[in-house]
């Protein structure tokens, strides 16, 4: 919480409000006695006045010359109050002396107050007003000169709030950065062997692998000050606040002593100079420069250490990267196995599991989901359980919620008529076949004809933990792809739109065989990757022709080749197990969902010999 900023004699300033009671009090002690009646007693008109004196009854009166009010008392004790006439009449005052009535004359002094305020008042707003026009002026003078100030949030070094045991696996990261916290805990080690360690510290990994969790753990682990910014926070309309917040950035780090600092999302601002279209003076490109000489401009001895995060480092510049700045890249990969049990573990030990709840098998079915998709998978299983009325999380829940995260939410809304449910059966049963049939497939999970997110129907498989893919993996992919076409096509006898989303997915495997991976025997072991960062601006400037046009037709050719012979593939294998297909098609409609075991089951008993393998 940020503390109330100290006036100039180190107490905190006047509240607004006292302002306004002190002028509130001058003005009812200036005027109160004017509104505030001060007369007690019986109200009586002037004839009842004057009917009480020939009465005799009027023991004292006094007569306010300035306001006419006439008080008195009367014989019995009681007080009256009236109003006169301006000035008593020769009559009126001969009956008060016949009646031996003691009458007298006042006239009240006025307040001194109220004799100044009418003289100083104008004077004191005249005054207030030009007070207020110039704290205003201050005001926006003080903000435009805090334009360049960094805005960096900062964390008390005695209050870590996150340590490495926040963060769940990932232990090889964990060892590459902890030389940072021994280095700040005990910096005399590394200098007593002459030892230095890196000033910069680049953590690149996908998004949601938790990179930034990884930097508040290792300032919660040394106990030091940790500054924490965007890259974005540099950039301003104004030319030059970037550069200046950068220097503001160092200088706090400076003053803490041992500090860690860690810009997020550095490739906002590092980003290659020079190879975009705005020329070299640009205001991010004089911000990079400002940050790499305040990296020149210290030692690790000060205590000083900055970590950065991205997931683009091929667009970061190369002086950003070069050691004595940023010289250690820390990968922070996508979870294996072990971790993300490990990450749900951690994200589940405060909600209410359910006894049917396997985590390992949750791990196991999550393959390339980041940290971050696996704290969404936990809190929307939470959601399920909640909508279901249950009080505890079961496994039908993390079921849903699974389905949900990788397929889409499901649309109760759209319901298919008879024809369109049978075509998208037929279609799904298509890729399931192949999926069970094909030996370089991925294991099939589950099959569906409800419609999820923007898909009809959903054939969905696991795949295995593994990080390099054979050739014959990318064709049964491939084949798998154009099961759904093939299917219908064999049963219809035509074909639909509904292929649209398998077909560029097995065009862009085709063409990266081909381009990327050196996986067509004509074209060879040469690659044109497709991915080209244009934006960066040196591909538009320099670059000029990618391929020849001989090489540019081979390159499609071999593409549709690839193509066709898998979609014959997938048609010789869906036609010899028609039977199968039929029978899983029928099952879904009946059950509109079945699990990989159901269709491997339908499958054997369609063969007419256990020993065919059909692929």
């Amino acid at each position: 919480m940020r503390d109330q900023k100290p006036g100039t004699d180190g107490k905190p300033p006047m509240p607004k409000w006292a302002i306004g009671a002190i002028i509130a009090a001058v003005v009812v002690l200036a005027f109160g006695s004017q509104f505030i009646s001060q007369t007690t007693g019986e109200k009586l008109t002037y004839t009842e006045f004057l009917v009480q004196v020939q009465s005799g009854n009027v023991k004292t009166v006094t007569i306010n010359n300035s306001t006419n009010t006439i008080t008195g008392v009367l014989i019995n004790g009681g007080k009256f109050t009236t109003t006169g006439a301006m000035q008593l009449s020769d009559a009126d005052e001969t009956m008060l002396k016949q009646n031996n009535v003691d009458y007298n004359f006042k006239t009240p002094q006025p307040n001194w107050i109220s004799s100044l305020l009418p003289i100083v008042l104008p004077f004191l707003f005249v005054i207030g007003f030009f007070v207020w026009m110039q704290r205003r002026a201050m005001g926006q003078a003080g903000s435009i000169m805090s334009v360049g100030r960094s805005k960096a949030k900062a964390y008390q070094a005695d209050k870590p709030s996150t340590t490495f045991a926040d963060v769940a696996g990932y232990d090889g990261v964990k060892l590459e950065i902890k030389e940072v916290v021994d280095f700040l805990r005990m910096p005399e080690r590394f200098k007593e062997i002459g030892a230095r360690v890196p000033k910069g510290i680049l953590l690149v990994g996908p998004p949601g692998t938790g990179k930034t969790l990884f930097a508040r753990a290792v300032a919660g682990e040394a106990g030091v000050g940790f500054l924490s910014v965007t890259g974005s926070d540099f950039m301003e309309m104004f030319v030059g606040v970037g550069a200046s917040r950068v220097r503001d950035l160092f200088q706090q780090a400076r003053k803490m002593g041992k500090a860690i600092i860690f810009i997020d999302e550095i490739d906002s601002i590092g980003r290659k100079r020079g190879a975009g279209l705005g020329g070299g003076h640009d205001e991010r490109e004089q911000t990079l420069n400002q940050l790499l000489a305040e990296m020149d401009g210290f030692e690790t001895t000060e205590g000083i250490v900055i970590l950065a995060a991205t997931n683009r480092p091929d667009i970061l510049d190369p002086a950003l990267l070069r050691p004595g700045r940023f010289d250690r890249q820390i990968v922070v990969p996508l979870p294996e196995f072990e971790e993300r049990l490990s990450i749900l573990k951690v994200h589940s030990r405060d909600k209410r599991m359910g006894s049917d709840v396997d985590l390992d098998t949750m791990a196991k079915a999550t393959p390339g989901m980041s940290g971050a998709d696996l704290a969404n998978l936990v809190n929307e299983s939470a959601l399920f359980a909640v909508r279901r009325g249950s009080a505890f999380i079961e496994r039908i829940d993390f079921e849903n919620a699974r389905d949900r995260v990788v397929m889409g939410a499901r649309r109760e809304s759209l319901v298919l008529n008879a024809e369109e449910k049978r075509a998208t059966a037929i279609h799904e049963s298509g890729h399931a076949i192949l999926a069970v049939v094909l030996p370089h497939s991925d294991p099939l999970h589950k099959v569906t004809i409800l419609p999820r997110g923007m898909a009809l129907g959903v054939t969905w498989t696991l795949p295995e933990e593994r990080h390099t893919y054979s050739r014959e993996y990318f064709e049964d992919l491939i084949c798998k792809a154009m099961g759904g076409r093939v299917a219908e096509k064999i049963v219809f006898g035509h074909l639909n739109s509904g292929a649209a989303n398998d077909l560029e997915q097995a065009t862009s495997i085709a063409r990266r065989m081909v381009r990327e991976w050196g996986m067509s025997d004509k074209v060879g072991p040469m690659a044109w990757n497709s991915q080209q960062q244009v934006f960066l601006g040196e591909d538009l400037m320099t670059s000029g022709r990618e391929v020849s046009d001989h090489t540019a037709q081979l390159l499609d050719e071999e593409t549709s080749r690839i193509l066709h012979e898998q979609e014959q593939r997938a048609h010789v294998v869906l036609t010899r197990h028609l039977k199968g297909l039929e029978l899983v098609a029928a099952k879904l409609i009946e059950d509109e969902t079945i699990d990989g075991a159901t269709v491997g089951k339908l499958v054997q008993e369609s063969l007419e010999s256990p020993t065919t393998t059909g692929a």
